[in-house]
């Protein structure tokens, strides 16, 4: 029997908002269970869901309650999947491999929810979140919006530009590009972009050196060529990180935007 999307334990999580309540819930996935967080605001009533999905892998970048309380506090119930492997979750995080399963399944953890309006159904993605998201929309055909922030979109990209990141990628990935093609390609969503049919919002600091802003032209034109749906917000002096005040009003912005998709 298949449980993938099924919650197996829950239980309550300090909240940083009195008007946000917070719970770490377990869930199944292909075969293992995964952990993630997620928040609703207390006040009864039902409300647009959204799957924010983390960057990082492993502790960097790991799901933050501030994050999902702001987003929560906006009117959002928002479910944020750790990814296999992290915080006591089985597996190994494989940075968009079978992992993105856990984000797929993850959407059917939000729908389960009393408050949550299955209708209305969003993906947040932050940097190397954008593939997860990208992914999850192609897999599934239930996504109103994805908005992908400083998100990747072409992990051979990646591996090209991100020095740094070499040896860790090797490590899960399992190779290079030149010697393991197959499974960098089966991470780079752009080759099935035509399969997206939520609206997409690109946002993205032309300064970063993380996530480059090639990334975002080439996930704009990906989609533009194939005639979808996308809107995008750059931001020439920003870099991978916006300053909190900037940032919190990009969160209000975003949340309007996802209101208005699909009406």
């Amino acid at each position: 029997m298949n449980r993938s999307g099924t919650i197996e334990n829950r239980r309550i999580y300090p909240s940083p908002n009195p008007h946000v309540r917070l719970e770490e819930i377990t869930y199944w996935s292909e075969g293992i269970k995964v952990k993630g967080l997620l928040a609703e605001p207390i006040t009864d009533g039902m409300y647009e869901g959204i799957i924010y999905l983390r960057g990082g892998i492993q502790h960097v970048g790991m799901v933050r309650p501030s994050r999902i309380a702001q987003l929560a506090s906006n009117g959002f119930v928002v479910f944020a999947p750790y990814y296999r492997g992290n915080r006591g979750g089985d597996g190994r995080d494989e940075f968009a491999g079978v992992d993105r399963m856990d984000a797929v399944h993850a959407v059917d953890v939000l729908k389960q929810h009393a408050k949550t309006d299955s209708e209305r159904l969003h993906l947040f993605a932050f940097s190397r979140g954008g593939i997860m998201a990208l992914w999850t929309a192609i897999l599934r055909e239930d996504i109103t919006s994805v908005v992908t922030w400083s998100g990747v979109s072409d992990i051979i990209f990646t591996y090209k530009e991100r020095k740094d990141l070499r040896r860790m990628m090797k490590r899960v990935i399992g190779g290079t590009p030149n010697n393991k093609p197959d499974e960098y390609r089966n991470r780079t969503a752009l080759f099935r972009i035509t399969e997206i049919d939520a609206a997409v919002l690109i946002i993205h600091g032309m300064s970063d050196e993380h996530v480059s802003f090639e990334q975002a032209k080439l996930l704009e034109s990906a989609l533009k060529e194939n005639d979808k749906s996308v809107e995008t917000w750059y931001f020439p002096k920003y870099t991978h990180h916006i300053p909190p005040t900037m940032n919190a009003q990009i969160v209000r912005d975003l949340c309007g935007w996802m209101r208005r998709q699909g009406r």
